[in-house]
């Protein structure tokens, strides 16, 4: 099972979360953003469908694989 860490940081003059390398929006508040990562954490962890995804790799080929819907991450948030 993988883990998704998310972390709120001051980012562009407000603040953001990131979560593996990504930066979200910027919130005008540190609570603004602690909210948002909240519910994108809770999101991770809601189980679907299991579904094929397409996505183009490092080097530029197309796969596709089978996604497990009930194979969700761990999530945590640090404040």
């Amino acid at each position: 099972m993988s883990h998704v860490h998310y972390k709120i940081i001051r980012h562009d003059g407000g603040w953001a979360y990131t979560a593996l390398g990504v930066f979200s929006e910027t919130f005008a508040t540190h609570d603004r953003a602690l909210a948002a990562a909240r519910r994108a954490a809770g999101e991770q962890r809601v189980s679907d469908e299991t579904r094929a995804i397409e996505y183009q790799d490092a080097s530029g080929e197309w796969r596709v694989e089978l996604a497990g819907g009930h194979d969700r991450p761990i999530t945590d948030i640090e404040d």
